[in-house]
């Protein structure tokens, strides 16, 4: 195939210029062989699995980064939940699970491990529960372990003793984490709807209904997208949708080739490819900045959802097109702190919670990377994830909360959480309390279009 100077020029321009990256390689590993009575052979296994899977895992990307010159952010693994694998021991806390995971990620130079995770959607098991009373001290004794619950489901409905259980465990890894503004609850996300093959953190699991191994790729690229529409001011709807569908297509094949070529090397099979617009701190790497190119002001004007509907679709679209192996998520995410342009639209008022919480019934995931003030109670926490979740049930996609109660900090300061994370303002809460609501316990059924067979 040859190739025109004009799009050489143009795939250039994508790296250098407009900041397009593979965002994740992420290789899922199964952990369901290492179960053990014991805890500590259990812990043996798990390490002596993981060095020999994941060891070639970060020189593998660095090789390709040299050799296809595109830029790999995160090499990262993911693991089968925990508390499947944890529960056949008896031991009645998992911080050294995470502790392992972290020595293993550090030893490896692996940046993130996900999968202290529990499935419980529909009820806990004992294992499950010792899980998640674990994660406070988990994440705040460790740096590169990633949390997950999934407490809700379109088939099952809302675990709400999770989710009022959630709002405890976020508190209680804000105030372990207090030193460094919380950032424990970073690492920490609530589901409805988990996807099993996801490679972006903090929600990344290698989930049970999948291989023994297998290279899952997230491509990330906003500014791309944002530069696309740039001088399109009289462009239709019609038009634009044709610009975001082609430019998807074409990064989602850069995704493919660098993932296709990193499984084959890793020896593994190829997963999937996630191509999310995943923002970042950077200026002009911004989801916001694309819906300002539409002809928004600021991102949460009157507006916003429809245009976010439109380019999450269209994403899906031009991936679909590119690519059979199209998982995870795959659309627009909205964080707050690693988007600069959603963080200077709160600065300024044009958005806040209510107007997030309607943009994620059309985003990729939902209330992403949002700080809060301190004393934000532990139902009111609750509250918003029951919410979210509730977006995901009846809508039968997957919604998400990752939320940060900054210790001491009220609304309208700021908090920064470095690197790729940022840094955000502290939005405000609706003061009215949610206490009696939370405190009912049980489930929330879920919706009548769910009986589906």
């Amino acid at each position: 195939m040859l190739f025109t100077p004009v799009e050489i020029k143009e795939t250039v321009d994508m790296f250098l210029r407009y900041k397009l990256d593979i965002r994740a390689i992420t290789l899922g590993v199964s952990l369901l062989d290492c179960a053990a009575a014991v805890g500590t052979e259990t812990r043996r296994r798990i390490r002596d699995k993981l060095l020999r899977l994941a060891g070639p895992l970060v020189q593998m990307g660095r090789d390709i980064e040299v050799e296809f010159g595109i830029p790999i952010i995160n090499k990262r693994v993911s693991v089968t939940p925990l508390a499947l694998v944890a529960a056949a021991s008896e031991d009645a806390d998992y911080t050294p699970y995470a502790r392992l995971l972290d020595d293993i990620a550090k030893e490896l130079d692996i940046d993130f491990v996900g999968g202290f995770s529990a499935l419980v959607q529909k009820d806990c098991s004992n294992g499950d529960r010792t899980l998640i009373d674990s994660i406070p001290e988990a994440l705040s004794v460790t740096d590169r372990v990633c949390a997950s619950v999934n407490a809700a489901g379109t088939k099952s409905g809302i675990n709400m003793d999770v989710v009022r259980r959630m709002g405890e465990v976020i508190k209680a890894t804000a105030e372990k984490t207090a030193a460094a503004s919380g950032i424990g609850c970073a690492k920490l996300v609530v589901f409805c709807n988990a996807p099993e093959d996801n490679p972006f953190m903090a929600g990344a699991f290698h989930g049970p209904g999948e291989g023994e191994s297998c290279l899952n790729v997230g491509v990330s690229g906003p500014g791309v997208v944002k530069a696309a529409l740039e001088n399109q001011r009289d462009a239709s709807f019609d038009e634009i949708a044709e610009i975001i569908k082609k430019t998807a297509f074409k990064i989602t094949r850069m995704g493919q080739l660098v993932g296709m070529e990193a499984a084959k090397r890793l020896g593994v099979p190829f997963g999937i490819l996630d191509l999310s617009l995943a923002p970042t701190p950077e200026v002009g790497d911004s989801v916001a900045r694309i819906l300002e190119e539409m002809g928004l002001e600021a991102a949460g004007a009157h507006g916003t959802t429809a245009a976010l509907a439109l380019l999450t679709d269209l994403i899906k679209k031009g991936g679909v097109m590119a690519g059979a192996r199209v998982g995870g998520f795959s659309g627009a995410f909205i964080p707050v702190s690693e988007d600069e342009g959603m963080a200077a639209a709160v600065q300024k008022g044009a958005i806040g919670l209510d107007k997030l919480e309607a943009m994620t019934s059309v985003c990729s995931v939902g209330l992403d990377m949002i700080a809060l003030p301190g004393d934000t109670s532990a139902a009111t926490v609750s509250a918003i994830i029951a919410d979210e979740m509730a977006i995901g049930m009846v809508n039968g996609k997957t919604t998400a909360v990752r939320i940060i109660p900054v210790p001491g900090k009220k609304a309208g300061e700021w908090a920064e959480f470095g690197g790729l994370l940022g840094g955000a303002p502290i939005m405000p809460v609706n003061p009215a309390k949610s206490d009696i609501f939370i405190a009912r316990g049980g489930h929330i059924p879920p919706p009548i279009h769910s009986f589906r067979n």
